[in-house]
């Protein structure tokens, strides 16, 4: 007889081959540690793929498979765990309520068809179930949710069911109301079928209704029945009429309504006793919708015409990458939805956007870090194709005959950067082959190569995300980098005019170098140019083959100023008079006489330090914009107004110098609690105040000193 495990993975290989109308996919959604991650994995023991349930603790779960994962015991990427559940299979995606990990929550959100919204019982209702509702919202999709933590003494199911009522109104509706015995979760009270049940050892059996659960269970069945009446005319008649409907008409009347959005409904129970958890994944078949009727389209691109897709198992073979796995220790792999026809093993699939034609050799599910070999997936399934050459997240797979399109999900834009640096300068390149593999994987994460700086900088969600991206080079790749606070691009410019003269003079044997150079420098006015060059010169003071040698030295001195050796811009430059000698004027001499000029002048001309200033847009609820705006101003920030947004929040404009938005990510999320949201982008240079420009003087002295060696 084979073990556990090896049954598992026999049962898990045998996994039938599922049509449209027979499968679920739901994303969990929710605060980070609110139990998404543990009800997975309840879900996984009742479905029989693990002989013992995992503990986030203890780094075993199905879900949570990354070593960091297992180091911070929370999720850090998206993973889907497919089971099969009353004749369905139920993709489950369980994403991380990490608002720095958001990119895979999104990622997680485009491939479902609905979500559940899982609640801490204890905590109760946290930003993070607002953020999940607001990204329901946005996508138009199913939800319903699920109350964890039940057997926790001081956990509230009636306190979260008040909470998101209050919320988001007489939509929210119970389906099940705790029973306690002894302050223990002991069992629970149907609202649909007026029956309540215990669990008595493995044991689900019939009991009384306790008496304070009537008064709530009355009103929650009232709000059921009248959601359940505005499905249909007829429905709304017989309920103004006094009827009561039979439970299969209730049920079939809530598919409906929850289906359209018009109902939400909530379940409880407990993830660690797997208590509820039944009932729960009962409901996600009978309530929550297959892919069968959703629409989708794409563009065919051979016609230009529009590809109603739909999950539709008849039309031309269709998918979307909407995740990459770029691991080293299991290899690549793309996470597909099937969005038309039938995809097989042994296919030959066309990537439009990389102009690739590949062969599908194999067909896997993944369950968390576990690839299951499949023959096929259906329209509207979740599978994953293992080293697509160069497919990325985003790109569509179709057939050469009818190549298709599908828009690209939005993932949110990473704004918190940081400067980085190999530890050992012989890993630089493999540091950059590991980045970019990363990226491939984390479309929120960015590398940016700074060369004006002379730096290297990460862009994350977050500090949290940037940290586990140097933990994952460490452990993963074998790379150690160091990150910093980023330089900013500063710039130096003139206020005023200049007048001076440079003679660049050497002898050593032989031909010795001369140049001499008159030079005038003042603004020019237009800070997108660096310089620009005329010439005044008349009697052939200075010869016209030297004009360009001298332009030279200018193209030169711009890139480091003599304030603090920060690019030039704005700067006017007129060579006006000065000398040479016909044995030793070279065009190396009068490079050199310009570039000592150039500082000089520049010198004299009133420098002044400009610095970057961006378009910062924070969207935060009412009650925050005071401290917020509070906080700008602190910073330096001009506020430009204020105006309210689409989901009731408001949306506060301000142009800030960029030196002022380092930190800002973490400031602004404990200002409002999570719930602030930020963007930029850079509008133009501005003169620094002076106390920022002495400051900066005083740091880059340094640098100027060994430009000047240089020279």
């Amino acid at each position: 007889m084979p073990d556990a495990k090896t049954r598992m993975k026999l049962e898990v290989k045998n996994m039938n081959v599922y049509t449209t109308e027979k499968i679920r996919n739901v994303v969990l959604l929710g605060h980070g540690g609110a139990g998404k991650t543990s009800l997975a994995e309840a879900m996984g023991y009742l479905a029989g793929l693990t002989s013992r349930m995992g503990k986030v603790e203890d780094g075993n779960t199905i879900s949570d498979f990354g070593k960091e994962e297992q180091k911070r015991h929370t999720s850090v990427s998206a993973s889907v765990i497919p089971m099969e559940w009353a004749g369905c299979k139920i993709n489950v995606i369980d994403s991380p309520g990490c608002f720095d990990f958001v990119g895979e929550m999104e990622e997680a959100v485009s491939a479902a068809d609905a979500a559940i919204i899982v609640v801490s019982g204890k905590a109760g209702v946290e930003v993070g179930t607002e953020k999940a509702w607001d990204i329901c919202e946005k996508n138009n999709m199913p939800r319903m949710f699920f109350v964890t933590d039940m057997d926790v003494d001081n956990a509230s199911y009636k306190n979260v069911v008040e909470q998101l009522t209050e919320m988001y109104g007489k939509k929210i509706a119970p389906l099940h109301l705790p029973i306690r015995e002894n302050e223990k979760f002991v069992g629970y009270v149907n609202v649909i079928s007026e029956k309540a049940q215990k669990w008595v050892g493995k044991e689900v059996v019939d009991c009384e209704i306790p008496d304070y659960s009537k008064e709530y269970l009355e009103t929650y069945r009232e709000i059921l029945m009248e959601a359940i009446a505005e499905t249909s005319e007829d429905m709304m008649d017989r309920y103004f009429n006094g009827e009561t409907f039979s439970e299969d008409e209730m049920r079939a009347a809530l598919r409906i309504s929850v289906n359209n959005c018009a109902i939400f409904p909530i379940s409880m129970g407990s993830n660690v006793l797997c208590q509820g958890i039944y009932t729960l994944m009962d409901d996600i078949v009978k309530l929550l919708p297959s892919p069968l009727n959703k629409e989708v389209a794409g563009i065919n691109l051979k016609t230009n015409e529009i590809f109603a897709a739909n999950y539709d198992f008849s039309k031309a073979k269709s998918a979307y990458i909407w995740k990459t796995i770029v691991d080293p220790f299991i290899g690549k792999y793309s996470l597909i939805k099937v969005m038309s026809g039938v995809l097989k093993a042994d296919d030959v699939i066309y990537n439009k956007e990389k102009d690739i034609e590949e062969k599908i050799s194999k067909l896997y599910l993944l369950q968390g870090n576990k690839p299951i070999e499949v023959k096929e997936l259906h329209a509207g399934d979740i599978g994953a194709i293992a080293k697509l050459t160069a497919a990325r997240t985003g790109n569509t797979l179709s057939t050469k005959t009818t190549p298709i399109q599908y828009g690209k999900y939005d993932i949110s834009v990473p704004y918190t950067y940081m400067r980085y640096k190999p530890k050992n300068k012989a890993d630089v390149d493999k540091i950059a082959q590991s980045l970019q593999k990363m990226s491939h994987e984390d479309q929120t994460l960015r590398i940016v190569n700074d060369s004006e700086n002379r730096q290297t900088l990460l862009y994350g969600m977050g500090e949290q995300h940037l940290e586990v991206i140097v933990s994952r080079l460490l452990n993963e790749y074998k790379v150690e980098i160091e990150l910093s606070k980023p330089k900013i691009a500063y710039k130096e410019t003139v206020k005023k005019k200049s007048d001076v003269e440079y003679k660049y003079k050497k002898q050593s044997g032989g031909h010795g170098q001369y140049g001499h150079v008159k030079m005038r420098f003042e603004p020019l006015g237009d800070l997108e140019k660096a310089y620009e060059f005329t010439q005044e010169v008349v009697g052939g003071a200075v010869p016209k083959n030297f004009f360009p040698a001298v332009e030279k030295g200018l193209q030169e001195s711009v890139l480091k100023g003599p304030l603090a050796a920060y690019p030039v811009v704005g700067v006017k430059a007129v060579l006006y008079d000065g000398s040479y000698h016909a044995v030793d004027s070279s065009e190396m001499a009068f490079k050199m006489a310009t570039i000592q000029a150039f500082k000089k002048g520049v010198m004299e001309a009133t420098p002044v330090l400009l610095e970057p200033i961006v378009l910062l847009k924070v969207v935060v609820p009412d009650s925050y914009t005071g401290d917020v705006m509070g906080d700008l101003n602190k910073r330096r920030g001009r506020i430009l107004g204020m105006n309210p947004t689409a989901n009731g929040k408001q949306m506060i404009e301000a142009e800030i110098p960029q030196a002022s938005l380092y930190g800002y990510c973490t400031d602004l999320r404990s200002m409002t609690g999570g719930r602030g949201s930020y963007s930029y982008e850079f509008v133009r240079y501005e003169q620094a105040p002076s106390d920022v420009q002495e400051k900066e003087v005083a740091a880059r002295a340094e640098v100027v000193a060994e430009s000047n060696k240089e020279d």
